[in-house]
């Protein structure tokens, strides 16, 4: 149902992120605002550092994270990266729940547990997670974002067996439409010090280079 690749399961989670940010700077300690849900500093560092020494062990996630004109890829080469990334799945799991809601469609465990079995089919659900910037503990979590996101599909009226279907594409755009306008309504709000979204490009962009500044809300 996700397709017959990693590679297009890690890039159906990555089109998933069409956040759209807010004004504002949250309190000390806090990394991002998702409505009322706060995502702490803890809370993203200890993923990171629980994903780093995770990955160095996990030489499947490495392939698939790999470039494939560099593959003797270094870990840690850049740190903001990885931080900036798994910041924004973090935001993406809670964003997708709204938006589950928003398309009236009900993502049971069995629905998450189809979606684990088929990451496991195509290189493994937690190592496609490392390879996606989490820890294995947030697997789970990883496949509820993409069973959501192909709930909602469907519901568009998605066909998977076929993919190049003008119906499927137009399906995915209204998956991408809809997570925006949801994103929009929760007042999402990140610390500067991590960087500022671009829905543009589905991701969260460098901070500029104000990091020492106390306005940082460190």
């Amino acid at each position: 149902m996700f397709g017959k690749s990693v590679k297009v399961a890690v890039a159906a989670v990555a089109a998933a992120g069409a956040l759209a940010g807010c004004g504002g700077t949250p309190k000390a300690g806090t990394a991002a605002l998702v409505g009322d849900d706060r995502i702490t500093v803890t809370e993203l560092s200890q993923d990171v550092r629980d994903w780093r020494e995770q990955f160095r062990a996990d030489p499947v996630a490495n392939e698939m994270r790999a470039n494939p004109g560099n593959p003797a890829q270094q870990l840690g080469a850049d740190s903001e990266s990885d931080v900036r990334g798994a910041l924004t799945l973090l935001i993406n799991f809670r964003v997708a729940r709204e938006v589950a809601e928003a398309a009236g469609v009900e993502i049971t465990g069995g629905r998450v547990d189809r979606a684990v079995e088929s990451l496991n089919r195509q290189g493994g659900a937690e190592s496609i997670t490392l390879a996606s910037g989490l820890p294995r503990d947030r697997a789970r979590e990883l496949a509820r974002l993409v069973a959501t996101q192909s709930a909602v599909m469907e519901r568009f009226g998605a066909d998977f067996t076929d993919r190049m279907n003008p119906a499927t594409q137009r399906a995915g755009q209204q998956w991408n439409e809809l997570f925006r306008r949801t994103a929009d309504g929760m007042e999402i709000e990140v610390n500067p010090r991590y960087g500022t979204y671009d829905p543009g490009k589905f991701e969260i962009d460098p901070a500029e280079q104000r990091l020492s500044r106390p306005d940082s809300g460190i």
